[in-house]
């Protein structure tokens, strides 16, 4: 069902943040710059308004808005996925349509988080809806039980969801239950993908069998996890670990200015200014900014992580 660039897709899929102005307001001129960078450092797909791209805090029309800059700016030359997932699966559903209007390669949503789905099917009933709106897109579901907090084994989804939702394509997984991650690819025959969403996890990941991850921190890392994935596909455990030590070090730094607002903050360090994060999230004054590109300095962030 999904064409070759679709199947074999492997690598590093970037989270995308929503570039704002100090008012929070949509501000998507660098979206172009952005995509440029991203796909010159390596990265191999974007996934738009997810929670890295503050989506639940944007309306239907900024998501609309923000989907189009992306999808445009990358113009074919990588796959561009977008996250729909809404409270009202409807509203998902109109986002979902949107997607495949304006030339997205695939859609992915996050369950309601008000009114939960408390079984399998309901789970799955609730998916449909939202892939009804773009049945041929091939569709990521986003597992993110921190989030989500849906008790739901995910073996037993990914079971029966293979008959009843047509488009499934592969699963974000975001969580530290390595297990369970392989519980997937075991119940599907590797028929669905994984793609891992816990960064400096991603070489545990990757020995589980996941096909990449999908993260906000290749946003401005890249380069530190291509080597990375370059060291585990060659053999090189040692190096793979040496490297995802860095990475763990690289998030614990950013970590307690906020982890949207702190990665927001070092996008404006490598070139690419998105302003800070949308309220209720916090925003960084300039002399936090400033402690932090300190401390990312000192532990020598800008030789390791960037080209």
């Amino acid at each position: 069902m999904f064409n070759e660039k679709i199947s074999s897709l492997s690598g590093l899929i970037a989270a995308t943040f929503t570039p704002m102005d100090d008012s929070g307001r949509l501000a998507l001129g660098i979206v172009p710059t952005m995509v440029n960078q991203l796909i010159d450092e390596g990265v191999a797909g974007l996934y738009v308004c997810g929670g890295t791209g503050e989506g639940v805090s944007l309306t239907n029309a900024e998501r609309k808005q923000t989907a189009e800059a992306f999808v445009k700016a990358a113009n074919g030359r990588v796959p561009v996925f977008v996250q729909v997932g809404q409270n009202s699966l409807f509203a998902a559903q109109e986002l979902a349509k949107h997607a495949a209007e304006i030339g997205a390669d695939g859609i992915s949503a996050i369950t309601p988080t008000y009114f939960k789905p408390t079984s399998t099917t309901a789970l799955i009933d609730s998916l449909k809806i939202i892939t009804d709106g773009a049945p041929n897109l091939p569709f990521i579901y986003y597992h993110f039980p921190a989030k989500s907090g849906l008790p739901i084994d995910l073996s037993d989804f990914v079971e029966e969801a293979v008959g009843k939702l047509p488009s499934l394509y592969a699963v974000k997984f975001t969580d530290s239950k390595l297990h369970d991650l392989q519980a997937v690819l075991t119940a599907t025959d590797g028929r669905i993908k994984v793609f891992f969403g816990t960064d400096e996890m991603l070489i545990g990941g990757l020995a589980a069998g996941a096909s990449g991850g999908i993260g906000s921190t290749y946003n401005f890392a890249a380069p530190l996890y291509i080597k990375l994935i370059e060291a585990w596909k060659s053999g090189n455990l040692a190096e793979a670990q040496r490297l995802q030590a860095l990475s763990v070090q690289m998030v614990r730094t950013f970590v307690p200015f906020g982890g949207i607002e702190g990665q927001k903050g070092m996008m404006g360090m490598v070139g690419l200014e998105c302003g800070p994060a949308r309220l209720p999230l916090n925003k960084l004054s300039a002399e936090s900014i400033k402690q932090l590109q300190s401390n990312l300095q000192e532990i020598g962030f800008f030789d390791w992580a960037r080209p």
